[in-house]
C-alpha cells in the first residue's frame, strides 16, 4: 500500500509545489548520460518528476508506481504522454530488456518490507537487459538522518495555485532497529482540513544492500557519494552481468 502523501489525491496533487527542489535528480541525470541509456525503468516513479525529465531528452521511460493518484499526476503533466506509466510494482513487469533502472531519493528504504524489497530486486534484475544497470540511493544508518525529523527543523508553508497556503512538517513517531517511522502533517488553510501520512524507511548498511545485490545476481559495480549530500548516502550502481 502506498503511503497518504502518494495515494490521496488531494495529497499527491500538492506534493511536487511542496517539494520542489529536485536538484537530486541531477546525478541520476548524469548517470543516464555516462551508461548511454536509451530505455529505462522508474520505479516508484511517483508523481513522474525524473520520468518526464528522462521522456524530454528522448529516452524511452516506463514508470512504475503503486499509487494511482500520484499516476494521475504524473500523466496529466506536459509530456506525460510521452512516458509508459504502469499501475504496480517492480514484482510483475512486461519484459522490457531496460538498459537502467533507477530508484530515486527515498523509493529504495520505502521497501521497508524483506519479502517486498527482496521482489523488487528480482524484478529489476528480470527487466533489466544483460549489462544493464540498477541505481537507488539510501542514506548512511550512522548519519541518523531522522533525528533532523522534527517540525522545528521540517516546517514548510508553500502558496499553492488553486490550493492556497499549505503548511507541513514531520515528526519522527518511532524507531525500532533498521525501521524509522514518521508522520507528515498538512494543514490546509483554504478549508482548514488537517490530513496526515505515516511513512516507514529501512536505514541498511552499506554491506547489508551488497550482499541483497549479490544475492539476486548484480554485481556491485560501484558505490558512490551523492554530489548534492556529501557523507550522507550511498548511490549503489549494480550491473546485471552477460550471461
Amino acid at each position: 500500500m502506498a503511503d497518504e502523501c502518494f495515494g490521496n489525491p488531494r495529497l499527491a496533487a500538492v506534493y511536487d509545489p511542496l517539494d520542489p527542489d529536485r536538484s537530486d535528480l541531477r546525478a541520476y541525470l548524469a548517470m543516464a548520460e555516462e551508461f548511454q541509456a536509451r530505455r529505462v525503468l522508474d520505479i516508484g516513479c511517483g508523481t513522474g518528476v525524473f520520468a518526464l525529465l528522462l521522456a524530454g531528452r528522448g529516452i524511452e521511460v516506463v514508470g512504475v508506481e503503486p499509487a494511482g493518484a500520484s499516476l494521475d499526476v504524473a500523466r496529466a503533466k506536459p509530456g506525460g504522454e510521452r512516458v509508459r506509466w504502469i499501475e504496480g510494482d517492480a514484482t510483475a513487469l512486461p519484459p522490457l530488456r531496460a538498459d537502467l533502472a533507477t530508484m530515486t531519493a527515498n523509493v529504495a528504504q520505502a521497501i521497508a518490507d524483506p519479502d517486498s524489497w527482496h521482489g523488487t530486486l528480482r524484478g529489476a534484475h528480470a527487466a533489466l537487459r544483460p549489462g544493464g544497470r540498477l541505481v537507488f540511493e539510501t542514506r548512511v544508518p550512522a548519519r541518523r538522518a531522522w533525528e533532523g525529523w522534527t517540525r522545528e527543523e521540517s516546517y514548510h508553508t508553500a502558496d499553492i495555485p488553486g490550493v492556497g497556503p499549505v503548511e507541513s512538517w514531520h515528526r519522527v513517531t518511532g524507531v525500532e532497529g533498521p525501521l524509522v517511522t514518521f508522520r507528515t502533517t498538512y494543514v490546509f488553510a483554504a478549508d482548514g482540513a488537517v490530513l496526515t501520512s505515516d511513512s516507514t524507511l529501512r536505514f541498511r548498511e552499506r554491506e547489508e544492500v551488497e550482499a541483497d545485490l549479490a544475492l539476486h545476481g548484480y554485481e556491485t559495480e560501484d558505490v558512490r557519494d551523492a554530489p548534492d549530500r556529501p557523507g550522507r548516502e550511498f548511490v549503489f550502481v549494480a550491473r546485471r552481468p552477460h550471461a
